[in-house]
């Protein structure tokens, strides 16, 4: 029969464990992995209202620390930006969309679909044409410019502009709520362009 002494050592070292792992629970919540649930539809059809993800918060904290810039077609989740702060939108709420340009980039919308550089951008991603034009833009450096999936349904860089790379959190990298849909949230190459109007999901929306 353990020692009085005995029990309380291994109640202490019980605890200790116990603590360890809630330091460590914590570290991975703000520094490496944050659940996220998604409240609005902007970024349909990829992500449903009520999904369930996990955000990564190191990569874009190392490509700040790098000078590198995020992965084109990421989605990424970040601070709400002065310009929406400036007009009411609650400064401490996060935004979810997606990377469609990066510093140096000249983006336009013309005829229902996003042009980058010149060649319309092959979106698999999106249900519909986009329904608004946009006037070329070139993306500023320290900056990307983010959209969301339901293009007519968004509040992006479109209305509000360049959003600083500084207030990127994470990147979204797995659902796992549904369960009927666990697993990566995946996004095509960076390159993934098409240079005939006929490639494009529609016309004129």
């Amino acid at each position: 029969m353990p020692s009085q002494p005995d029990q309380s050592a291994t109640r202490r070292s019980g605890w200790i464990s116990l603590l360890l792992w809630v330091v460590l629970a914590l570290l991975l919540r703000w520094q490496v992995l944050e659940p996220r649930w998604i409240p609005s539809g902007s970024m349909l059809p990829t992500l449903q209202l009520q999904d369930r993800i996990l955000v990564e918060k190191l990569r874009p904290k190392f490509d700040r620390a790098t000078h590198q810039t995020l992965p084109l077609n990421s989605i990424v989740v970040f601070a709400v930006p002065p310009q929406l702060a400036a007009a009411g939108y609650d400064p401490n709420a996060a935004l979810i969309k997606r990377v469609v340009g990066l510093p140096g980039d000249q983006l336009e919308v013309r005829d229902g679909q996003l042009l980058r550089n010149n060649s319309v951008v092959n979106e698999p991603w999106l249900d519909e044409a986009i329904d608004y034009a946009m006037e070329p833009i070139t993306v500023p450096d320290g900056t990307v410019w983010v959209m969301g999936d339901n293009r007519n349904a968004s509040l992006d860089s479109h209305l509000w502009g360049a959003l600083p790379d500084n207030l990127v959190i994470g990147t979204a990298v797995w659902r796992y709520w549904p369960l009927a849909r666990f697993g990566p949230i995946r996004f095509s190459q960076p390159d993934s362009t098409v240079t005939q109007h006929t490639a494009a999901i529609g016309s004129g929306s």
